[in-house]
């Protein structure tokens, strides 16, 4: 099975566990690394993950999986939150993120921009940032680097 296509599948069995725990799955990594092969979901709630969060979505999706037996490797389960400072990648990322500062370098039609505003709206595939008086609308695929600005 491509790539790809496994990591679809993996997605459409681990999805309605999140769900149904009313968890956001975020995503699902699936690749060699020195360790050897690692299969990570990424989960998400507004509220915060807890240690229980992940132990459950692994024993519940770790059961599945050996049900279903897709996996052409011995890997090693992981699942945890995407931290604070994880990229913001996809729309569902800028949008998860609404109101709220970061930096960010994305490529104008004539130029790079970088710099810091906030995350006023977030329209399919549109991202716009408020940026001092300017609002800036560009799409998430011009993006180069995005972060949370975390401020204590």
């Amino acid at each position: 099975m491509a790539q790809s296509m496994l990591l679809d599948r993996l997605y459409e069995i681990i999805k309605p566990i999140t769900a149904d725990h009313g968890l956001e799955l975020v995503e699902v990594q699936y690749r060699q690394e020195e360790s050897g092969w690692v299969l990570r979901i990424i989960i998400h709630r507004p509220e915060g993950i807890s240690v229980d969060d992940c132990a459950r979505v692994s024993r519940e999706s770790a059961h599945l999986l050996d049900v279903e037996d897709i996996i052409p490797h011995k890997y090693h389960l992981e699942v945890s939150s995407p931290g604070l400072d994880r990229p913001l990648v996809t729309p569902r990322d800028f949008e998860r993120n609404l109101g709220k500062k970061i930096k960010i370098t994305f490529a104008r039609p004539d130029d790079l921009f970088i710099g810091q505003g906030i995350i006023e709206k977030v329209h399919g595939d549109l991202i716009t940032l408020k940026s001092g008086d300017e609002s800036l609308t560009f799409p998430c695929d011009k993006v180069k680097k995005a972060k949370l600005l975390i401020e204590f």
